[in-house]
């Protein structure tokens, strides 16, 4: 009797343990909260407000400066004189060089006859032979002299290509003296005066274009890929009046500059510029650069 009593005592004993466990609450867990990525950033900085043609024109060729036909802030169109410089002895020798070349296209024109007129002589002399009426050393004389005046025609000839090309290349010089507007645009500064004597790479006048304008800036390569062509952009002059335009990126450099770490942009604007003037500097915002 006794052990059975001990197993259950036993029994007994664990039962409320197995109860205890199976009604205890399960601790929950925290739940993780997702988290959403920071808003990016407008990416803001300034640069030169630049326009595609602008440039010094130079004398191509020293002379004296005889006539000056525009000044400062005058609009000029592409091809347009602005200015000349003394062509009085390149015109004399254009035209003595065009004369000789006259000259020698008659010379020309009269070896060709003559070629022409000795042909016809050594064709008769070769009927003439055939026919017992002359010797052969006649017949040899024709045909030696039609080779000699074939030789003559072909030198005119090259005297005379010779000649033309001198002519032209004094019409070249020529062109060199008149200074000619190469694009659309106004005169920002006038350098030469009449009757000054420039060198040839002296400056004459400064032309620049007036349109389209442009911003250049540099952006750190981080944001490279929150900007390709044709993103939009806001420019605002970084003096006088707040004015607001809009512009788009035309050109991206394909490079990173080493020193910087930077690459060239450059956003081309829309629409009216307003104040805008090229030299001016701009303050410019990239919307949500990352």
């Amino acid at each position: 009797m006794v052990p059975a009593l001990i197993a259950l005592a036993g029994c007994s004993a664990d039962a409320p343990q197995s109860v205890a466990a199976a009604t205890q609450p399960a601790v929950a867990k925290p739940a993780m909260v997702p988290t959403s990525a920071p808003p990016a950033e407008d990416f803001v900085a300034s640069g030169p407000i630049v326009v595609e043609n602008q440039l010094d024109l130079a004398a191509q060729r020293d002379g004296v400066v005889t006539e000056v036909l525009v000044d400062t802030g005058t609009s000029v169109r592409k091809g347009q004189l602005l200015g000349r410089l003394d062509d009085r002895q390149l015109t004399a020798d254009r035209d003595a060089a065009r004369a000789q070349a006259e000259s020698i296209l008659a010379d020309l024109k009269n070896w060709e006859a003559t070629v022409k007129m000795a042909q016809v002589d050594l064709d008769r002399s070769e009927k003439m032979w055939k026919a017992d009426l002359i010797t052969k050393e006649q017949l040899d004389h024709d045909r030696f002299k039609l080779t000699a005046t074939q030789f003559e025609f072909d030198r005119e000839q090259k005297n005379y290509a010779r000649s033309v090309d001198v002519a032209k290349s004094l019409d070249l010089e020529l062109e060199k003296t008149r200074i000619i507007a190469p694009f659309d645009g106004v005169i920002a500064r006038r350098y030469a005066r009449v009757g000054q004597r420039v060198a040839n790479g002296d400056k004459m006048f400064w032309v620049t274009a007036t349109s389209p304008l442009r911003v250049r800036f540099t952006l750190p390569s981080k944001y490279a890929a929150s900007v390709s062509q044709g993103s939009q952009i806001e420019v605002v002059p970084a003096e006088g009046a707040p004015e607001l335009h809009s512009a788009k990126v035309v050109l991206i450099s394909p490079v990173v500059d080493p020193a910087s770490g930077t690459i060239d942009v450059t956003a081309e604007l829309t629409g009216k510029t307003g104040s805008l003037k090229p030299g001016m500097t701009a303050n410019l915002r990239l919307a949500g650069a990352k």
